[in-house]
C-alpha cells in the first residue's frame, strides 16, 4: 500500500505540482479554519478579511460585541454559531496561556497537542489537523469532503468509513512526509475532476489506481 500511495503522490505531482510547506500564524489558521466550516474558500477568505479589518487585534475580536462580530463574519455563513466559537477559543487561549499564541503546541507531544485543540468547542478532527499541519508542519492529515470522497473511490479507505474515521485510517497509510502535498493535491483532484456527481474519470490522472474507475469500466 505504501508503494501505491507513493505512485498516487507522484501522479498528482505530475498533474498539479508539488506544494511546499511554509509556516503560518497558528492562531490565524485556527480562526480561518473555523470560518471555513461548511463554506467555500472564497467565502472564508472574505469573512476573514472583514474580521481583521473590523477587529485588527485578537484582543479586539475576543472582546467585541457578539452581534458586531457576527456581522463581520457573515460571508462565511453560520455566523451566529462561528462568532461565539471564535471568541470562546480566544478566551480559552488567553486564560490558559496569558497571551494570544498557540506556539506552545509545537513543543507538546502530538497526541496531547491534538487533544488540546479538540477540547475547544467547535474544533473537530479536521480543524485540529489543519492547525497542526499547516501552522507547525506536524504529522497530521486533515480530511475534508474532497479527500473523503476521493480516498473512498480510490479504495484507500472502506466505502463506509466516516470522515472522522478517515483521519486515523489515512494517517496510518500515508507516509508522514507526504501529508502536506498529498492533502493539497487530493483536494485539487476532487475539485478538478473527481466531482461528487459525474466524475470525469476519462481525464483523471489516477484512473489506473482507482477502484471506482475499474468498477465503472467493468459495469
Amino acid at each position: 500500500m505504501t508503494n501505491r500511495i507513493r505512485r498516487i503522490h507522484q501522479r498528482l505531482v505530475s498533474e498539479y505540482g508539488e506544494p511546499r510547506w511554509a509556516p503560518r500564524d497558528p492562531l490565524a489558521v485556527l480562526v480561518s479554519t473555523i470560518l471555513s466550516q461548511n463554506t467555500n474558500d472564497l467565502n472564508r477568505d472574505r469573512a476573514y478579511m472583514r474580521l481583521r479589518e473590523r477587529f485588527p487585534t485578537w484582543e479586539a475580536i475576543r472582546d467585541a460585541p457578539l452581534e458586531d462580530l457576527t456581522a463581520a463574519i457573515r460571508p462565511a455563513g453560520l455566523a451566529p454559531t462561528k462568532a461565539p466559537r471564535i471568541q470562546e477559543a480566544l478566551r480559552r487561549i488567553w486564560a490558559e496561556r496569558g497571551q494570544f499564541s498557540l506556539d506552545f503546541l509545537s513543543d507538546m507531544p502530538l497526541k496531547e497537542a491534538r487533544a488540546w485543540l479538540l477540547s475547544i468547542p467547535g474544533v473537530g478532527p479536521k480543524t485540529a489537523a489543519i492547525v497542526l499541519l499547516f501552522a507547525f508542519g506536524r504529522p497530521a492529515f486533515p480530511v475534508d469532503t474532497h479527500i473523503h470522497r476521493v480516498s473512498r473511490r480510490l479504495g484507500l479507505i472502506p466505502e463506509r468509513a466516516t470522515r472522522e474515521q478517515a483521519h486515523g485510517l489515512l494517517e496510518e497509510l500515508i507516509p508522514p512526509e507526504l501529508y502536506y502535498p498529498l492533502h493539497l493535491n487530493l483536494i485539487a483532484l476532487g475539485r478538478d475532476v473527481c466531482h461528487p456527481r459525474n466524475p470525469e474519470c476519462g481525464r483523471c490522472t489516477l484512473r489506473e489506481e482507482c477502484d471506482f474507475y475499474r468498477q465503472e469500466r467493468a459495469g
